[in-house]
């Protein structure tokens, strides 16, 4: 028998005012969450300063980026796109540092802005050279190793594309002597939900290629901190695996005469339990003797496509309509609304449903999943089958529900549509 889970942050009052009020499916964040996860990050031992760069990709609604702002969290920006949108949430552009996969085209306007840029490849760093010779620079390097909950979300060693391959390193001062840049920052990120015995490794590889470039002040070691969402999976705690890493900055210092600022990039750390889906269960079929009992969710994978795309578990956590109904349980298969065979929310890895104990549902009771305040509402299939994007909402310092994204509207769905004559 599998452990029942319990809502994190919600009490089942809270749920069913929520529904009432604004509908289901709907995202519910908790500000005096989100507020406290950014002081245990902010406490990450360090040995001579430190800069918390928020993985914008994992949730950028303004509201929480303005909430983050407030706490000092300055930005990690994986597009152009993102740097764009981190203004207009009132960062300075050299709060913001640009690291993507794809080349910005509109590098030459964002670097006169004072945004920084971190190259992720060879050709970056030359188109950055050629635009600006003279100028400071950061380099992402791939240091041959990788960590991450899943295949898909390791982001190091030979099966990933991020970053500069660490043999390359002599392409890169090539590079750097050829158009008198300045390197000031060495980047590694190994992968989301790391190992963190890996990520305190590649930490002493990242200060050894960081050794190796002496206009280099800052180390960013990326983030992909290990957040448990399940019972009895661990999160990362940042004083246990920090201090290791603060004790390699110290001997850098001793070693090399250089104290060396510190960088991370925290996404899932600042906001994986603080955020909730709150679903209701649309119906339940049966598929006779040896198959399965299906809970159908008024969501699918275009509210989280995170079970889909990893087979990522989520806690969910039945809320049943009548206050005082039995806690009985059982095992059941949660699929979502979509019609796609692979919109399953409890699912094996690699495809194939999974049971999961909860309370046994009724159609009309409430389901929370939890764990989904990163890379859900970021991430989602949106409009997939039609279906609008999904509204967020804010539990504020007060108790306070306020609406922070709306839920579209038909007309928005089909607004970028052009009406052609087709004859």
């Amino acid at each position: 028998m599998q452990s029942i889970e319990n809502l994190k942050f919600l009490t089942p009052e809270e749920a069913r005012k929520i529904a009432t009020n604004f509908g289901t499916p709907v995202f519910v964040y908790s500000r005096k969450g989100i507020e406290k996860s950014c002081d245990d990050t902010l406490a990450f031992p360090n040995a001579f300063g430190l800069t918390v760069r928020f993985a914008m990709k994992a949730n950028p609604g303004r509201t929480v980026l303005e909430i983050l702002k407030k706490k000092g969290i300055q930005i990690d920006a994986s597009s152009e796109h993102e740097v764009q949108r981190a203004i207009l949430a009132g960062f300075k552009p050299s709060d913001i540092l640009l690291t993507s996969q794809q080349l910005a085209k509109s590098l030459k306007d964002l670097i006169p802005q004072g945004v920084q840029f971190n190259a992720c490849s060879l050709r970056q760093l030359e188109e950055f050279g050629k635009l600006f010779p003279g100028g400071e620079v950061s380099v992402r390097f791939n240091p041959g190793l990788g960590s991450g909950a899943t295949k898909k979300t390791d982001v190091g060693g030979k099966t990933s594309s991020f970053g500069i391959w660490h043999e390359e390193i002599g392409k890169v001062k090539e590079i750097v002597s050829k158009y008198g840049l300045k390197l000031v920052r060495v980047h590694t990120h190994i992968g989301s939900g790391s190992d963190p015995e890996v990520w305190k490794a590649v930490a002493h590889y990242t200060l050894e290629i960081a050794a190796q470039f002496p206009d280099c002040r800052t180390v960013n070691l990326g983030g992909g901190f290990k957040v448990g969402r399940m019972i009895g999976e661990k999160t990362t705690d940042p004083q246990v695996v920090g201090q290791p890493v603060k004790e390699l900055f110290q001997n850098y210092a001793k070693e090399k005469g250089i104290q060396l600022k510190m960088e991370i990039e925290p996404g899932s750390f600042l906001m994986v339990n603080n955020g909730a889906i709150l679903t209701q269960v649309d119906d339940i079929v049966y598929t006779g003797e040896g198959g399965y009992t299906f809970v159908k969710l008024d969501m699918g994978m275009d509210v989280n496509t995170r079970p889909a795309l990893y087979a990522a578990k989520h806690p969910l956590v039945v809320i049943p309509g009548k206050e005082n109904s039995e806690q009985k349980t059982g095992d059941f298969v949660y699929v979502g609304h979509c019609c796609e065979s692979g919109d399953l929310i409890t699912q094996e890895e690699g495809g194939g449903p999974q049971l999961r104990t909860t309370q046994i549902p009724e159609i009309g009771d409430l389901v929370v999943m939890e764990g989904t305040g990163a890379y859900c509402s970021s991430m989602s299939v949106k409009n997939y089958n039609s279906y609008p994007e999904t509204p967020e909402v804010l539990i504020d310092l007060d108790g306070t529900v306020k609406l922070v994204r709306k839920k579209q509207s038909l007309e928005q769905v089909l607004q970028n549509e052009v009406l052609v004559s087709i004859g």
